[in-house]
């Protein structure tokens, strides 16, 4: 049995558009903007306007065409486990998301079907249903998009359409599943569309910051009650992790050192062929952060302190550097508060059983 972050439901999609709704009343109460001339819901620092950071809301966006329901999600969770979706049936979706770290990878890069490493580390599932655009590029528009990458992917699990819907198209108890969920056989979209809607139920919240935000009292230390006033100020953390799930899902060069197999790593130009998206990578949520390290896109930082202290310093060195990035002159007691405010974003826990495969 796994301890992970357990995503608190309300059935009533109703229920969750209100509390949407009054998020921005309650955030706005309990936290004080850095700009009194800011809009409702918005901070400003240093000039720049970005949206409000608070709970998160409890209803996970699903598209009409990949509607979600517990069926699904049991088959989409087995999916998740199975080893048999790659080549040589060594590694599943679990080998590089594992719920025992965060649903990350805590090696610097993920290893493949054939025991080759990634350029890239693996980014954590937490709450990518909020997330417009997946990998560390955003070169895959949905979690069913992202589903079918690691699959098809030469040094991830290396298997292809035309083998694999067979291979897991044969197996009895997934035969049925498939009948049941979709009325027909395996086929790679179906593959991917339970994978993902076991994906959207991956939700950090209910964080002792979330409670904060909402009122309850003592509900953060001291220390992590001035890390937050730092993260919305002077250490301009809020500029890009912003919103409920602290990111703006955009992509940014911060001058990361690049290191591993990939000598430069252009990241979101390889997506948009735009000169200014040299080297950016996609903002990560900050949820249950102490869970998921290393850090970084290519994971080069072992440790949160590191991250605070290379943005401290201003980031890197690139003629492509985000004009966001500035050098901080954080003391070392503002970094330690800095440390306490993103441990008070860790979610709350649930158990995670993994489930008994089809033969």
């Amino acid at each position: 049995m796994i301890v992970v972050r357990r995503p608190f439901w309300v059935g009533d999609c109703f229920a969750g558009i209100a509390l949407m709704v009054l998020m921005g009343f309650v955030v706005g109460a309990s936290l004080a903007l850095a700009s009194p001339h800011a809009p409702h819901g918005m901070v400003t620092v240093d000039g720049v306007t970005v949206p409000e950071i608070g709970p998160m809301p409890t209803q996970v966006p699903t598209p009409p065409t990949n509607l979600s329901y517990a069926e699904k999600v049991e088959l989409g969770k087995q999916l998740y486990f199975d080893t048999r979706l790659s080549k040589n049936n060594s590694v599943s979706c679990a080998f590089c998301h594992n719920p025992g770290t965060g649903f990350a990878d805590a090696r610097q890069f993920s290893i493949g079907a054939f025991g080759t490493a990634g350029g890239r580390q693996a980014p954590t599932v937490y709450n990518t249903g909020f997330i417009p655009l997946q990998f560390w590029d955003g070169r895959a528009g949905s979690l069913e998009e992202q589903a079918i990458g690691p699959i098809h992917n030469p040094i991830e699990m290396a298997e292809e359409h035309r083998t694999v819907v067979p291979k897991i198209g044969k197996i009895p108890g997934y035969q049925k599943q498939f009948q049941l969920i979709f009325g027909g056989g395996a086929s790679l979209q179906h593959i991917a569309e339970a994978i993902a809607a076991f994906e959207r139920t991956i939700v950090s919240q209910n964080s002792a910051f979330d409670k904060h935000a909402m009122g309850e009292a003592g509900a953060m230390n001291e220390a992590a009650v001035r890390g937050l006033a730092l993260f919305r100020g002077k250490a301009r953390c809020i500029l890009c992790h912003n919103g409920p799930n602290f990111t703006d899902n955009k992509f940014h060069n911060l001058g990361v050192p690049q290191v591993g197999p990939t000598k430069e790593d252009l990241g979101r130009y390889l997506v948009s062929r735009a000169e200014k998206d040299k080297g950016a990578f996609k903002t990560p949520t900050l949820r249950s952060v102490v869970e998921t390290g290393p850090y970084m896109h290519d994971g080069v930082f072992k440790t949160l302190e590191e991250v605070i202290d290379f943005f401290d310093a201003g980031g890197g060195s690139n003629p492509n550097l985000s004009p966001l990035i500035k050098p901080l002159a954080l003391s070392s007691e503002e970094k330690g508060d800095l440390i306490e405010f993103l441990k008070a974003l860790t979610g709350a826990p649930l158990k995670v059983t993994v489930p008994k495969l089809p033969k």
